[in-house]
């Protein structure tokens, strides 16, 4: 079994894509465990998240690193944001969640991995966290509403670092179901750059998720 190391804590095994595991024997979602050479990867199901997806369609720009600190908008059951545990072991990730039910399997995941730190609170509301979530590396948001780039802008605004990179997945349905998803990620673009930020790659996820798009952004401060 040959194994490549494609971005900074990212491995291709055999044509997927996978993370060491943190937590060695311990599954996330039911994702398939590899041992090669005394260490165990977890295959990374691109069809369960979208920063797999983006990877797997070419994402240049990979800000996570060993020690990166990361808050993560709209972690849900905490799929992706395991992965990133994996590769950010030395960091931290802020999971911020609104649905209570997402949250119970979110806070079992957090139970496992010192680095994850669950939030139940509102991505639309950034200060109600800011006494828990210090300036971080990377902003990370999936937040499936129609608000989704002006939450994403407001937590990057409050909480990224001057050099840190943040990373929109706009839902295209989510925003207005009777418009071409083109036309919308074309306004979305238009909004971030019009606020200031800098988008610095676009990453359609077809067809691991329909009507999706990666935006990677910086903040010209």
């Amino acid at each position: 079994m040959e194994i490549n190391q494609i971005l900074a804590g990212v491995y291709e095994i055999d044509n997927h894509i996978a993370t060491e595991n943190l937590n060695q024997g311990i599954k996330i979602y039911g994702e398939r465990l590899v041992e090669i050479k005394d260490k165990e990867y977890r295959i990374w199901d691109p069809r369960r998240s979208k920063l797999g997806a983006a990877i797997l369609n070419g994402l240049e720009t990979f800000p996570f690193k060993e020690d990166s600190k990361v808050l993560y908008l709209g972690a849900s059951a905490g799929t992706t944001p395991s992965h990133i545990s994996d590769i950010s072991k030395d960091g931290l990730i802020y999971c911020v969640e609104f649905s209570p039910r997402m949250m119970r399997d979110l806070v079992e995941v957090c139970k496992q991995r010192q680095n994850m730190i669950p939030i139940l609170d509102d991505a639309t509301k950034p200060k109600n966290y800011m006494n828990i979530v210090q300036k971080v590396d990377v902003v990370y948001s999936d937040v499936a509403q129609p608000k989704q780039s002006e939450l994403f802008m407001d937590n990057m605004r409050l909480f990224l670092k001057g050099d840190g990179i943040g990373i929109l997945m706009i839902k295209a349905r989510s925003i207005d179901v009777t418009k071409a998803p083109k036309k919308i990620f074309r306004e979305e673009e238009s909004k971030l750059k019009t606020a200031g930020f800098r988008v610095i790659e676009k990453i359609n996820l077809e067809p691991y998720e329909k009507d999706h798009m990666a935006f990677v952004c910086k903040l010209n401060f």
